[in-house]
């Protein structure tokens, strides 16, 4: 009965975006008003990089049954959104979005699809394991369409979408699906490994792609340190974000983060609190200088602050985990190409010979075009010799395989600045702006 007079509430009050672009010089300020709940605020930001938009600031409070979030966004350009119907269709998905009453679980609910079949892999991170992963799909006459892989603390996960190569549909004989999954445990096991390797077949969920990586490297545990990382992981602390927590009153826990900035980087931390059964009741983001701010004000779900130093310890070791899974290690390469059968399998194949391990990769298709990017190491984790990348180029073609990026050379790390006084001080400044904010839009 209560579920359903929440949902009547949230149809009498619809969520209110607001988008202003004379607000701020330098981005376009997009405002959210909700009927609150949890993970509302997660399906904002999700919609935000969805979109490929970057949030430079932001002021988060939810005091009470209300919900109101101030967003400062570039698109990738670093400039303001102009294009109207891009703001029209903004403001449609976060108010179809905040609206929909979704499960607060992390559980992914699946619906029936004819385009592909999606394959889920958790296992231990070696050089080459790509490689094999393709190679047995290709072999069993599957086509990858799209995906992504990330890897952390020796761990990989990987969410990819396959089709049948004659077909150029989903994957529905029982038979082969079961075959796909023997074969790809098979390439995930590893000697002397104490968790067991998962492979799990099943049409796309509602949950998104990126979510789903988060949730299955959780549940991996691979926020768990180990002494000896290997296989191209540094353990280098001066690196890592910085996460520092206490409680204020006895009601909330503050967490303060500072981190190298990149795109997507409030969403992955929102994504975890979230599936932690963690509510975000006020905070601000501030990025600059290659650098990223955030401090919130977190409750668990059942009301009360983070109360054990097991507690403390395990959430900072999940937030560092979600931030360090998406960095941009090594060198950065795009595969611009006709899409065919075989050819995630070919270049992957191409990269294990000349010794690359790949970090992380992004793989989509559009239009009979392959679009994949690459981050590589060699591996043993350090910088690549340019002479193996050329030859790599050569071999693909250098009109193909282009070099974006290095991000080898890494800033210094950021300094332990947090006080009490400047926690409360931001907090004051949240709960006023926010009031100011909510006079000017509902006056």
């Amino acid at each position: 009965m209560d579920d359903e007079y929440a949902k009547l509430i949230r149809r009498m009050n619809p969520p209110r975006v607001v988008i202003d672009n004379d607000a701020s010089e330098d981005a376009t300020v997009i405002q959210v008003g909700s009927v609150n709940k949890h993970g509302i605020l997660l399906e904002v930001v999700q919609v935000l990089t969805d979109m490929d938009l970057t949030i430079t600031k932001a002021y988060i409070s939810s005091d009470g049954g209300w919900f109101m979030d101030v967003f400062n966004v570039i698109d990738r350009e670093g400039n303001k959104i102009r294009d109207f119907s891009v703001i029209e269709y903004i403001q449609r998905r976060i108010e179809r979005n905040a609206g929909y009453v979704s499960s607060l679980r992390g559980s992914v609910g699946v619906v029936p699809s004819e385009e592909h079949t999606s394959i889920e892999l958790t296992g231990t991170d070696r050089p080459g394991l790509l490689s094999e992963v393709c190679a047995v799909l290709a072999d069993l006459h599957c086509n990858v369409v799209n995906g992504e892989i990330w890897t952390h603390n020796a761990r990989a996960a990987a969410v990819v979408h396959v089709t049948d190569d004659s077909t150029g549909s989903a994957i529905k004989d029982l038979k082969r699906l079961a075959t796909i999954r023997e074969l790809l445990c098979n390439v995930l096991k590893a000697d002397n490994d104490l968790k067991t390797p998962k492979t799990t077949l099943s049409p796309p969920g509602v949950t998104s792609r990126e979510r789903r990586l988060h949730q299955i490297m959780f549940a991996d545990r691979d926020y768990e340190r180990i002494e000896n990382v290997g296989l191209g992981e540094v353990e280098d602390k001066s690196l890592r974000p910085h996460v520092t927590m206490l409680n204020i009153e006895k009601d909330y826990t503050v967490i303060t983060m500072r981190s190298k900035d990149r795109p997507k980087l409030l969403f992955d931390i929102v994504c975890t609190l979230t599936d932690m059964q963690y509510v975000v009741f006020h905070g601000m983001v501030h990025t600059g200088r290659n650098e990223a701010y955030l401090e919130f004000y977190i409750r668990h779900v059942d009301g009360f602050p983070i109360s054990s130093e097991a507690e403390r310890e395990r959430v900072i070791q999940c937030l560092e985990a979600a931030i360090e899974r998406r960095a941009s290690e090594g060198l950065e390469l795009e595969l611009y190409t006709d899409d065919r059968v075989g050819l995630l399998s070919d270049i992957t194949r191409i990269f294990r010979e000349n010794s690359l391990s790949i970090k992380r990769a992004e793989i989509s298709t559009k239009g009979g075009k392959a679009r994949d990017t690459f981050y590589v190491t060699d591996a043993t984790g350090n910088p690549l010799d340019p002479k193996i990348i050329k030859s790599i180029r050569v071999e693909i073609g250098l009109t193909k395989l282009l070099v974006k990026r290095n991000s080898n050379c890494l800033p210094e790390p950021p300094e332990e600045t947090t006080t009490m006084g400047s926690l409360f001080g931001s907090l004051f400044k949240v709960r006023n702006f926010q009031n100011f904010k909510l006079i000017r839009s509902y006056s």
